[in-house]
């Protein structure tokens, strides 16, 4: 039998392979212009992804290895096509309720949930602090992720399912089970508004102390305002610990432990989330990671899968 590999037919095979990522580039752009309309960050993506695809193997190899995190934004902005409070009723006064009767605080005889009483005590100290701690929700991550990508792979690789795996999770409790955050029981109450866009809430006094409008841009392209519960900036940086902890290394602890706690503190002293929101976060993270490592990629499936993904985001000198 002829094993010998057919020229054209293996040039051809090569060039179907290279017209994939431009042909999912034009169908993203074609849906995103007939739903939301094509925005700035939508043609970034494209161009980066693109121009990672086709500038060298070194790129291509490393825009493989990241498609894990544009997957998840993708599927984090296409949240704003199908709003949750469509599928299930949005908890707005139960949630508030729990929170005073289970976290609640007795100030000057009133019983006030953390997030009412840390409104009583503002401080410019706290709204830098904790402003700053929200900045590293998501960069936090994609920074130890590179690091990952070149110094441990195989970890890299786990770490982005683990990401991508959580988020998941939590978007399941979006639709199941829509909450709307502090900030909007403080200005809506129990009513619910479905045209209400997203809010900095304590944010924005961090973009009046410097004269900006970080957050306020940044909080203007949210996916969804009835997302609240769980917290999945709570979830992230835990996220890296536990990944950190794997990799030995204890100054990404210490970074992650601080980044975790100092999030999980802002979360409630910026209006953004109850107590609640944070707890379901935290057990989003443990739970996912657990349930990612001990029954999904432990499969021989998976396995075989990982050594195949690795080898195709290393560069061949790297190989062997």
């Amino acid at each position: 039998m002829n094993t010998k590999l057919n020229p054209a037919s293996s040039s051809e095979k090569s060039l179907k392979r290279k017209l994939i990522i431009p042909l999912l580039s034009a169908i993203y752009l074609i849906l995103a212009y007939i739903t939301t309309g094509i925005r700035n960050d939508h043609l970034l993506l494209v161009t980066i992804v693109n121009a990672s695809f086709f500038i060298s193997d070194l790129t291509r190899r490393f825009i493989t290895g990241f498609s894990i995190f544009v997957i998840y934004w993708i599927l984090f902005d296409s949240m704003k096509l199908w709003p949750n409070w469509s599928f299930a009723e949005v908890d707005i006064l139960p949630i508030y309720n729990l929170e005073k009767n289970w976290f609640g605080i007795m100030h000057e005889g009133t019983l006030l949930t953390p997030n009412e009483y840390f409104n009583l005590h503002q401080t410019t100290f706290l709204d830098i602090l904790s402003s700053s701690f929200y900045l590293c929700w998501v960069p936090l991550p994609l920074i130890f992720a590179f690091y990952l990508y070149n110094k441990r792979k195989d970890l890299f690789i786990r770490f982005s399912l683990a990401f991508f795996f959580v988020n998941i999770l939590g978007f399941i409790i979006y639709y199941t089970h829509p909450a709307a955050p502090p900030w909007y029981y403080e200005e809506f109450g129990n009513t619910l508004n479905t045209a209400t866009k997203s809010n900095a809430a304590g944010l924005l006094r961090f973009d009046k102390f410097f004269g900006i409008n970080l957050f306020a841009d940044l909080y203007s392209k949210g996916s969804n305002v009835f997302a609240a519960m769980p917290s999945l900036h709570s979830a992230y940086p835990l996220i890296g610990f536990i990944y950190a902890s794997r990799l030995n290394k204890k100054y990404f602890m210490y970074v992650f432990g601080i980044v975790s706690v100092g999030i999980w503190f802002s979360a409630i002293y910026l209006y953004h989330h109850y107590t609640l929101d944070i707890v379901v976060g935290i057990a989003c993270a443990i739970v996912g990671v657990y349930i990612l490592e001990n029954y999904i990629l432990s499969t021989k499936r998976c396995s075989r899968w990982l050594k195949n993904f690795e080898a195709s985001i290393t560069p061949a000198q790297d190989q062997g």
